[in-house]
């Protein structure tokens, strides 16, 4: 709870994975991917209640046994490669009589994101009173730099002429969504609004924590990482 307003945090995992199969339940670090997420949700000062939403038993018993609830099943048409997070997350507003003032939603494939940046995230929507807040690193590669290419090979660039500078080191700083976590008022969220819009904020967190798990490669940057972050913690 944060200024008597009770949060939510909601975990999505479905069972298919096209580029990752399994991957929510895949060992990463000497646990479950999705363990990492779960641990970071239950460890945060100001979520009051942590949820799984999947249509998978496998992921809901794993999740279950780690501590998280799972009240309900996600139905299948939620579970597809074409649903979009924002009708899980309101299935699951729809699915709870109770009520919340906050939703965080936190992807599995985020494992290096911690308590506290979820804490952060909350603690600067509430503070800013906006309708939502979502996790940003800066951008390793400047879009004032990116290229497009043409049918026949031909560079074009992605920023109009007039606004690439001249040096790099002058170029406005860029920052990219890093899907670690999201944060809005539930009010905002069944308005049919989403996370992304006017009002919402940026938390910027360090490219370490803001690694998104899309490929084998990732799985086991993530692997190494976590198991160095253990080591040396432990």
């Amino acid at each position: 709870m944060i200024e008597s307003h009770r949060v939510l945090a909601l975990i999505p995992a479905r069972g298919g994975s096209k580029g990752v199969p399994r991957k929510n339940i895949r060992l990463v670090g000497g646990k479950p991917l999705i363990a990492w997420s779960i641990e970071a949700a239950r460890g945060s000062r100001y979520v009051d209640r942590v949820l799984l939403s999947s249509d998978d038993t496998e992921i809901i018993d794993v999740a279950k046994a780690l501590g998280c609830e799972v009240p309900f099943r996600r139905p299948a048409e939620l579970a597809t490669d074409e649903a979009d997070a924002l009708s899980v997350v309101r299935h699951a507003i729809a699915a709870l009589p109770e009520q919340y003032g906050y939703l965080v939603l936190l992807q599995p494939t985020s494992p290096m994101r911690t308590s506290q940046d979820i804490d952060g995230a909350i603690e600067l929507c509430v503070e800013r009173n906006a309708p939502a807040c979502v996790g940003i690193c800066e951008s390793e590669k400047s879009p004032y730099w990116m290229m497009t290419l043409t049918s026949d090979g031909m560079m074009e660039p992605v920023m109009s002429s007039d606004r690439i500078p001249d040096r790099r080191q002058v170029a406005p700083r860029a920052y990219a969504l890093n899907g670690a976590v999201y944060v809005a008022t539930v009010p905002h969220l069944t308005a049919g609004q989403s996370f992304f819009g006017p009002g919402s904020l940026g938390y910027v967190m360090p490219r370490e924590r803001s690694l998104d798990i899309d490929s084998e490669l990732d799985l086991k940057i993530a692997d190494f990482l976590l198991k160095e972050t253990c080591a040396h913690h432990g």
